[in-house]
């Protein structure tokens, strides 16, 4: 890919690439950087040059171009086994393997080699396996994270508590709503042939709730305001003092926990990417009782400092007796697993066979796959 990048600009062209791999940053002729953080705390330009200049500054993206993780000194230990034989969806050639529980499994291999086929096919959708891609999450623009999370129900419990009236009244979709755009802060207006537009509704000020409503206070703030709260926000101001709410909190605390810290509760679900999307069903399910997390490159959209923080959440998951499997390119998260399920050799006709199976420290010392390979000189930095 970055071959083509290049053979791209150097025909003349113009290339613009939105990117968080070290590895496409690194050819870039100039680099533009934004932040300092994301969401309320990004927005601006933090930096604007060479990539020797982004290495040198102190931008979050800078401090963490040059990170490697380390291949784990000592690994987990399986406590059983998901048994798959014959497995034949798409490209894959009556594949056996055993799947280690307990642990953490990352499934590689090179695009196209089978990995999804696999683990898709033969293990998701079984009783107590929960799969994560980043399939868009069903909902229109009134859903949002409080939603989606079951985080909105506490609050709404806690505003019709402190305020001694109905529950209803703290949800833009039922009585509290705003009568002129029926809780959605927009009024759309249709053109006919052209784009339909939408602008702010001018009742409410794109605040979604009556005027009355938006009277009763919990904690200092009425249930607009809580709602356009980031998710770091929120935890503190539901962690303590008199809007201490313990069921609140937790959800909240899942949520910090996947690196969705920056989302506002009411962000509508529609304006979240691929990566997003999936790390909010994760925050969601990861209450349930299941025993077998899947997740399908949870690093997609991921900034670098956010790749050591999904890894301790990983770790998290197996220290509470759950096996997690991944499906992933990411070097890191392959240096950071017990156990590694390589597909290949190549893709679509030239794979759907396991290559390797094994130790990352292994799989490392093999190189007899591509991903070994691109493992070992990514260790070796």
């Amino acid at each position: 890919m970055n071959d083509l990048l290049l053979r791209l600009r150097d025909k003349g062209n113009t290339v613009l690439v939105v990117e968080h791999k070290p590895e496409v940053i690194e050819i870039a002729d100039h680099v533009i950087d934004l932040g300092p953080g994301a969401g309320s705390a990004g927005g601006e330009l933090v930096f604007e040059g060479t990539v020797e200049g982004l290495r040198a500054s102190d931008t979050v993206t800078g401090r963490h171009l040059d990170d490697r993780a380390r291949v784990k000194e000592h690994v987990r230990t399986g406590a059983g086994a998901l048994e798959i034989r014959g497995a034949d969806t798409h490209n894959l050639k009556n594949v056996d393997v055993d799947i280690p529980t307990g642990v953490l499994v990352v499934v590689t291999g090179v695009a196209g080699s089978g990995k999804s086929s696999l683990i898709q096919g033969s293990v998701a959708g079984h009783e107590g396996v929960v799969s994560i891609d980043q399939t868009p999450i069903r909902g229109s623009r009134r859903s949002n994270p409080a939603t989606y999370t079951g985080l909105l129900d506490p609050i709404r419990t806690a505003f019709a508590k402190a305020n001694g009236v109905k529950a209803a009244l703290f949800s833009a979709n039922s009585e509290g709503a705003c009568p002129a755009c029926n809780g959605a802060g927009v009024v759309y207006t249709d053109l006919g042939v052209m784009a339909t537009v939408a602008t702010t509704c001018e009742e409410c000020e794109g605040r979604r709730f009556q005027a009355a409503v938006l009277e009763y206070r919990f904690g200092g703030l009425n249930i607009a305001d809580v709602l356009d709260l980031p998710v770091v926000e929120a935890l503190r101001f539901f962690g303590e003092g008199e809007a201490r709410t313990p069921t609140a909190h937790k959800v909240l605390e899942r949520l910090a926990d996947v690196g969705l810290g920056y989302l506002s509760l009411g962000q509508p679900l529609t304006t979240l990417s691929g990566g997003e999307m999936q790390r909010l069903k994760l925050a969601a399910q990861m209450a349930d009782k299941a025993s077998v997390y899947v997740l399908d490159e949870p690093t997609a959209g991921l900034h670098l400092a956010d790749v050591a923080q999904l890894l301790g959440l990983l770790d998290r998951l197996v220290e509470s007796g759950r096996s997690v499997i991944v499906i992933e390119h990411h070097q890191a998260v392959m240096a950071h697993a017990d156990w590694i399920i390589d597909l290949g050799p190549g893709a679509g006709h030239d794979g759907g066979r396991i290559v390797f199976e094994g130790t990352p420290s292994d799989l490392i010392a093999d190189r007899s796959t591509l991903t070994g390979q691109h493992l070992a000189e990514y260790v070796a930095r």
